[in-house]
């Protein structure tokens, strides 16, 4: 298959961090870049220079009739430091911050150039250690003015990298359990934070492709394969398949954690380097910069002077297209309409009987009644003031966790639109129950999350409140 949806993704995940709103070289946030899979030299991180050196990925392949092999891509960026240098009269140079042309600026900045480590069709029956060469380099640009002249120089410079990969596979349950380890070899030592990122792997990453064999899907793997897949680990380095949906041919193993299949919104105009921002409030954030924050930005970097130029050609209906589209993924295809929809304007509301009370007011739906309802939990009615045991089960998150094995009250039970039950608590030991539940501040659990107290644990716990 082609590589080019995949490789979309892989970029996003290549260029993830590189530079943060507002996109200028003196911003703070762009004091502290490359925070994703960054592979320092070797005793950086024993240092506190750097990252660690090394990381692996395990995945599963299900093989075909023919020879088995896979292709491993190994991507990231090599920085590459931007020096400018302001010429005087005497014909001397001398780096500076910024400099300054007929109004056009370039700042000194690190940019990044994109490397490939290429490991084609690789046996799986063979074990693979190979160690790259990745040059390093110095570019001279001259800097001239309107009449011609001289009047400075853009020096570019990369030190050499040398990245090692090692491939092995393994039978596991009748599938083969692939390992992949990269690791920086750069043979001179880091003395301070800039050397060793100038020394580092920035953004690494792997796309491997399957021949004659099919990925295995490690979040949702097929029932024969779940054994094996719990036996694959991963350290900084997470596999998801990659590519149309129902493809097991390519696999991209990223250093933030991905599901499978993930795409780029077809909505997105382009790349703004923060996908933990929503590119609507970035590009509206990026319209409202002042004239000078845009022209250093322009100045800062040319992926910058992109972002910029392209946030402020949208057309409102390009805007509108970021705004996002309301759709369920799981719905049926309509059938052609034979007429024109009706105007939603025209449509008259569903009649909504209050019997008299205002829609706002809780009594007007009487068929609710949060404060007597009540839910059946392991045969036992569970209502409020019911005591019961919490055990976060669903996609719980850290400040969940922490509740696992508390004692709650129970303040409500609630049934919301799609008929789901959701149970209200406070906890039982929380010195602050008594105000949460004067606030309504509460906590809310399915109520397979919840097991009730027995009738002597509930008169122990309603005996040690009283005291």
């Amino acid at each position: 298959m082609s590589l080019d949806q995949v490789r979309s993704i892989a970029d996003a995940v290549l260029y993830e961090g590189y530079l943060l709103y507002p996109y200028r070289a003196s911003s703070h946030k762009n004091r502290s870049r490359w925070q994703f899979g960054v592979l320092g030299p070797p005793q950086a991180a024993a240092a506190s220079f750097g990252e660690e050196p090394e990381m692996e990925t395990q995945c599963l392949l299900a093989p075909h009739d023919g020879a088995a092999a896979v292709t491993v891509r190994l991507r990231f960026l090599q920085l590459q430091v931007r020096e400018v240098r302001s010429t005087d009269e005497d014909g001397v140079e001398v780096p500076v911050e910024r400099l300054t042309v007929d109004g056009a600026s370039v700042m000194s900045w690190d940019e990044a150039v994109e490397r490939e480590v290429v490991l084609a069709a690789l046996p799986l029956e063979q074990a693979t250690d190979v160690v790259h060469q990745i040059p390093g380099g110095e570019d001279t640009e001259p800097v001239a003015d309107a009449r011609g002249v001289v009047v400075g120089r853009i020096v570019r410079r990369r030190l050499p990298l040398a990245v090692r990969v090692r491939t092995r596979a393994v039978v596991d349950d009748g599938y083969v359990r692939l390992t992949v380890t990269v690791r920086n070899e750069h043979p001179e030592p880091a003395a301070t934070k800039d050397a060793a990122i100038r020394r580092s792997l920035i953004g690494a990453h792997l796309l491997l492709s399957a021949h004659d064999a099919g990925f295995v899907s490690l979040l949702e793997p097929p029932a024969p394969a779940a054994a094996a897949a719990g036996r694959c680990r991963q350290r900084r380095c997470w596999p998801v398949l990659a590519g149309p949906k129902g493809t097991t041919d390519t696999l991209l193993g990223a250093p933030i954690i991905l599901y499978d299949y993930p795409e780029i919104a077809e909505q997105s105009p382009g790349a703004l380097f923060d996908s933990t921002e929503i590119d609507e409030i970035l590009t509206l954030r990026v319209m409202t910069m002042t004239e000078e924050e845009k022209t250093e930005a322009r100045a800062t970097d040319p992926r910058a002077r992109e972002i910029i130029d392209r946030c402020d050609g949208m057309s409102p209906a390009d805007l509108q297209q970021l705004h996002g589209l309301l759709r369920d993924p799981h719905a049926p295809q309509p059938e052609a309409l034979v007429s024109p929809p009706p105007d939603v304007r025209d449509v008259d509301p569903a009649a909504f009987d209050t019997a008299g009370a205002p829609w706002w007011d809780p009594a007007a739906d009487a068929s609710v009644r949060p404060g007597s309802d009540a839910v059946v939990i392991e045969g036992v009615r569970v209502a409020k003031d019911s005591l019961v045991r919490v055990h976060p089960s669903r996609r719980a998150d850290a400040q969940d966790l922490f509740f696992a094995g508390q004692v709650a009250r129970v303040t409500a039970v609630l049934t919301d639109v799609d008929g789901g039950t959701h149970v209200a608590l406070v906890l039982v030991d929380d010195p602050a129950s008594d105000l949460h539940d004067w606030y309504g501040r509460y906590f809310y659990f399915a109520p397979d999350e919840l097991t009730p107290l027995t009738v002597e644990e509930t008169a122990r716990y309603r005996e040690e409140n009283r005291s």
